[in-house]
């Protein structure tokens, strides 16, 4: 097996460096994302949590602050050890990167991961979630975060959802984005491997007749959920054979995305794991 290159580090004093024009255009376009397999992370903790978890890192640019911080620099030292440029730059310079007038002291690019169906196993005490059409960055971010909080497999995105690697969505994660693997998939993917699933598969949906707490929830389980303005779609809900709601009492007409997908996450849990 061939020796990891190392890593080199280089300071960066010009707003016009290429560098710099690179990763202002993964902050700014999906596009810049999807064509160079690409993304940005904000922050040293999740700087950490990247590296700790073994993903791929192309740069790990430090601010003036990072240079006397003993976190940082081991940080910077493990990345240079994989084979990362290290970036020393100005307040100034990271700021045109991030697009911020006060951004974090690092600054991290890394190589996205992202399943397919055919790469899922849905076997033992499992526990799956899958959104159609999510829209909001912070919704995903934050519905991640939950899937790691409750020991979560993973996440299934279907059809056009938002880019689960854009900084809002990334930062929303708070590093779970490093824990909790992601699918990407069609409808078609979608109800292929529900119909296959070995366990309860369960959805929310506006013609729900049972009670989100009554199912067992018999393992692996699959929760699915619709987007945050149209909810699931009568296709996708018909490939689910248990249709679940939350009970409301007062004048709103829906809950948040990720405040619903927490709530039914943590009664599924509770039925198998004591939380």
């Amino acid at each position: 097996m061939p020796q990891q290159r190392t890593g080199a580090v280089k300071q960066i004093t010009s707003h016009a460096n290429p560098i710099v024009k690179e990763i202002k255009g993964l902050v700014a376009q999906r596009k810049h994302r999807s064509q160079s397999g690409l993304f940005v992370a904000e922050g040293l903790k999740l700087a950490t949590d990247a590296l700790e978890a073994g993903w791929g890192v192309r740069y790990l640019a430090l601010g003036p602050e990072a240079r006397d911080n003993p976190v940082a620099q081991k940080a910077a030292a493990t990345a240079k050890a994989r084979g990362a440029l290290i970036l020393e730059v100005s307040t100034a310079v990271m700021s045109a990167m991030t697009r911020k007038d006060n951004p974090q002291m690092v600054v991290g690019v890394y190589e996205q991961n992202m399943l397919g169906a055919k790469d899922i196993d849905p076997t033992g005490t499992t526990l799956w979630v899958a959104l159609d059409r999510v829209r909001d960055p912070g919704n995903l971010g934050t519905i991640i975060r939950t899937v790691d909080a409750v020991g979560g497999a993973g996440v299934m995105l279907v059809g056009d959802c938002t880019d689960p690697f854009a900084v809002e969505a990334v930062r929303a994660t708070m590093g779970s984005l490093f824990h909790v693997p992601l699918a990407k998939m069609s409808k078609d993917e979608f109800k292929a491997l529900a119909g296959k699933w070995p366990g309860t598969v369960a959805a929310t949906h506006l013609k729900g007749a049972v009670d989100y707490r009554e199912p067992d929830y018999s393992e692996p389980a699959l929760l699915v959920m619709g987007n945050e303005q149209k909810g699931l779609e009568d296709d996708m809900a018909a490939a689910c054979p248990t249709l679940i709601r939350i009970p409301q009492v007062g004048q709103a007409d829906s809950l948040n995305l990720a405040v619903a997908t927490g709530i039914a996450l943590y009664e599924i849990r509770r039925k198998h794991l004591e939380l």
